[in-house]
């Protein structure tokens, strides 16, 4: 097994990826390769390196604010459009990045393509909730959908909810303005029609509940999925800091606080972007785990260990298997 990673790619690389990567090593069984320039590479690893941790020569970069095409177009020598060709020559099995987003799914999609049945790929992000983790989609990959592929992000979205997060027969629900059928614009009327096909759809679920209410998976299009993420991650961000900078900071007035170390220590685990590592690029024929611009060392191992569990539970393999629903899944409303 293989896992080629972009060196280059985020606001912290190479240090963050390279560090993030020898984290991992010892938790991959299999190789590690880093893709990118080798003299700005070598510095960041230690002496003795760990043995399966590779660097496979990228000689060009994609920055955070380049336009996608272009950039891809301009630098086919880049980091990140190495370890996708990697991928696809089947050198490695799958890739992470950190860098530019749109550079990513637009490279992994036209290195790998889509799986037949899939139309649109999609960004699946597990979120946090009061009852237990969920699985958004799409959180960013294609604004410009149609109602059909959120039917195609549902699928893609229990195959992972099932191969990775361990969940029975996972549900689906639509994130809408409410919960009553009938709600919404006439996309996401369209939608809820096409998915009250299935067995599996429990309905529409409004943004407040998501966190509240038992869900396995939640689909929507990527421009307001991209929107849920980031007011999510910004509000989570903004309750620790008003916690903490209710605290005293220093002397005997702090001592009745310490206690509340037991419950803000859990807390911050659960709203830690790092500790879910990144996010999967579902529907290519192929595995990319798409971190956040700003992941340290310790989201970059958790999202290799991401991607090894995909490898291992063969996540691609499902999803063309579930491109095409069966019969069985249908409901005869």
């Amino acid at each position: 097994m293989n896992i080629a990673v972009d060196a280059m790619g985020g606001d912290k690389a190479p240090e963050a990826v390279v560090q993030g990567a020898v984290l991992a090593s010892g938790d991959i069984h299999g190789t590690i390769t880093l893709v990118g320039d080798p003299t700005t590479i070598q510095p960041h690893l230690p002496t003795p390196c760990p043995g399966n941790i590779a660097i496979h020569p990228a000689s060009q970069i994609i920055e955070m604010h380049e336009k996608p095409i272009d950039a891809l177009r301009r630098k086919r020598d880049s980091s990140l459009a190495v370890a996708a060709e990697l991928v696809r020559e089947g050198r490695a099995e799958a890739m992470v990045s950190a860098g530019n987003t749109g550079a990513a799914a637009a490279g992994c999609l036209l290195s790998w393509r889509q799986i037949a049945g899939f139309h649109r790929p999609a960004i699946a992000t597990v979120l946090p909730s009061n009852s237990r983790d969920f699985l958004m989609l799409d959180a960013g990959a294609s604004p410009d959908v149609d109602p059909e592929h959120l039917v195609e992000f549902a699928l893609m979205g229990r195959a992972y909810a099932d191969k990775i997060m361990g969940r029975t027969n996972p549900t689906v629900r639509l994130l809408n303005i409410g919960e009553e059928e009938g709600k919404g614009n006439a996309f996401a009327k369209q939608a809820y029609k096409l998915l009250s096909q299935f067995n599996w759809f429990q309905g529409n679920i409004e943004g407040k509940e998501m966190y509240d209410n038992p869900s396995d998976v939640v689909v929507c299009d990527a421009f307001v999925g991209n929107v849920v993420l980031k007011v999510s991650e910004g509000v989570a961000e903004m309750i620790v800091k008003l916690i903490r900078g209710q605290l005293p900071k220093n002397g005997l007035a702090k001592l009745p606080y310490l206690p509340l170390k037991k419950v803000m220590g859990p807390l911050q685990t659960k709203l830690d972007y790092a500790e879910y590592g990144g996010s999967p690029l579902l529907g290519l024929n192929g595995l990319c785990i798409i971190c956040h611009g700003r992941s340290n060392p310790k989201a970059i191992r958790n999202a290799l260990i991401q991607a090894q569990k995909g490898i291992d539970n063969e996540l691609v393999e499902c999803m063309r298997s579930t491109a095409t629903p069966t019969s069985g899944e249908q409901t005869h409303a």
